[in-house]
């Protein structure tokens, strides 16, 4: 969805990755694009730059978009604006907020108008081989109007040489390497598609129909169902394109099967703790990976905290199988706007304080257990830390929920370059010495296999994506490649 290779990080909460997106689509509904609003509410967590949304009206056999920077409800909060967006099908996007340059034209969904007619793609991933493609494209003559791989998409239908839309997207999609989830829109078909080893997520859902026939939706996660009311019918699977068109729903694998490698990190921080994924309670395996940590790394303390909100179930799970108590020592603040994105230094250096609170009655005169998700770099780990030891902590003891960060992601997640990592630069006594506490572990690779066990022996995967700690790349990193041979070659 962007160039896969700007590593970039929000200055305000630059301790954690990001995911890049949220994609939404619903098919047959008199109110589409009001339900694909709710849908990216219930989305917003995923991204938070800017969203937009693409409808088709049948009646007057016709597109209409809107795109904004913003929140949803800033976006499409306008009476107006939702009144021009006529149709009964819709896709929609939420984008992820970079510190780098924020265009007009990198919002999606991107529309294009084919020989066949208008197509809607929103996109949730990131494509290893973009800027290959992208090359071979211009060469042939394509115009680019974005930076976004989304884009490569479009001109791969184009000149594909098949017939029909599907022989088209089936044609493109062959070409791509990467991860990706997307949902897209014709006049007459509502498509949704995973790449081989599944890293993205997707879910299909289904309104029950007050007269006539059933709607049918699309969305990054169950909590973007369960806002408009729909039930949850299944994940779409790796590899899976799904159809759907006039009261058909239709499914297609024209893959080679690989092994699925969902992104582990989904579980740990992105998804919606509401959210099932690939059949498991988000919630529950953080629970579940709190008390795995709590085995493995225990401490004598008077509580547990979470660092809020991504830590909280984590540090349920952890107090739970300690036998101590939960306490919010740290309150979060929800109403931050977006004015602090790309402040002065003064004002960034305040960030956290703007975010988080101490609870000094709470943190006073305690030793304190702080469960988070992630370390990525380290300096808000230490600002939380300097802040509740300023409320009066005696002892603090932090606490990690994933593995040690030490690879960047190339599949859709923003990451540093892997210089940048803390993980990378030390080892774990350094690290608690940098971020100033008395000790810091993190959840063991095992113990995470254990948590994601525990929480549903019936899962119906058992391997993941892992690459952010490991360095295990299922799919080839082709641009990456290409530059670091450019770099190093002349």
């Amino acid at each position: 969805m962007t160039d896969p290779f700007s590593h970039t990080i929000k200055v305000e909460d630059n301790d954690h990755p990001h995911e890049e997106c949220a994609i939404f689509g619903i098919w047959n509904a008199s109110d589409a694009a009001t339900l694909t609003t709710l849908g990216l509410h219930a989305l917003q967590h995923r991204g938070q730059e800017a969203t937009g949304i693409v409808c088709f009206d049948p009646k007057a056999q016709q597109f209409h978009a809107h795109h904004g920077f913003g929140l949803v409800g800033d976006v499409f909060s306008n009476t107006h604006t939702m009144a021009t967006l006529k149709g009964t099908c819709a896709i929609g996007h939420n984008r992820y907020a970079t510190s780098g340059a924020s265009l007009l034209h990198n919002l999606q969904p991107i529309f294009a108008e084919f020989i066949f007619g208008g197509l809607a793609i929103a996109h949730n991933g990131n494509l290893t081989n973009a800027q290959m493609l992208r090359r071979e494209l211009i060469q042939r003559g394509c115009l680019f109007q974005s930076t976004m791989d989304t884009e490569v998409f479009v001109h791969l239908i184009a000149i594909s040489p098949y017939t029909t839309v599907e022989e088209k997207l089936i044609d493109a999609l062959k070409r791509v390497m990467g991860a990706y989830s997307l949902v897209i829109l014709s006049q007459d078909t509502l498509i949704g598609a995973r790449d081989p080893f599944g890293i993205r997520p997707l879910v299909l859902g289904r309104l029950p129909a007050k007269q006539g026939h059933d709607s049918w939706v699309l969305s990054s996660e169950t909590c973007g169902l369960d806002i408009i009311g729909a039930e949850f019918v299944r994940d779409i699977e790796p590899g899976e394109i799904i159809f759907i068109e006039k009261n058909d729903l239709r499914s297609v694998h024209p893959f080679t099967t690989k092994t699925p490698r969902f992104c582990v990190f989904e579980y740990i921080y992105f998804a919606r703790p509401d959210t099932f994924l690939e059949g498991l309670s988000v919630y529950n395996v953080r629970k579940e990976i709190g008390r795995e940590l709590a085995k493995e790394s225990p401490i004598d303390a008077d509580m547990v905290v979470p660092v809020p909100d991504s830590g909280v179930p984590a540090a349920i799970g952890y107090a739970e199988a300690s036998n101590l108590p939960f306490e919010l020592g740290i309150i979060r603040n929800h109403y931050i706007g977006r004015t602090f994105i790309e402040p002065s230094d003064h004002i960034r250096h305040l960030g956290v304080k703007m975010k988080h609170s101490p609870n000094r009655a709470v943190l006073e005169g305690k030793r304190v257990i702080l469960v988070d998700d992630s370390i990525v770099r380290g300096t808000t780990s230490r600002k939380i830390v300097d802040m509740v030891r300023l409320a009066g902590a005696k002892e603090v003891h932090l606490r990690i929920s994933s593995p040690p960060t030490e690879y960047s992601c190339f599949y859709g997640i923003d990451t540093p370059e892997r210089n940048k990592l803390l993980a990378v630069q030390h080892d774990l006594k350094a690290m608690a010495k940098i971020i100033g506490v008395e000790s810091l572990a993190f959840i063991s690779h095992k113990g995470l296999e254990h948590a994601i066990q525990n929480s549903c022996k019936d899962s119906k995967y058992t391997t993941y994506c892992d690459a952010c700690f490991t360095g295990h790349y299922p799919i080839s990193l082709i641009d990456y490649n290409n530059i670091h041979k450019e770099n190093q070659y002349g």
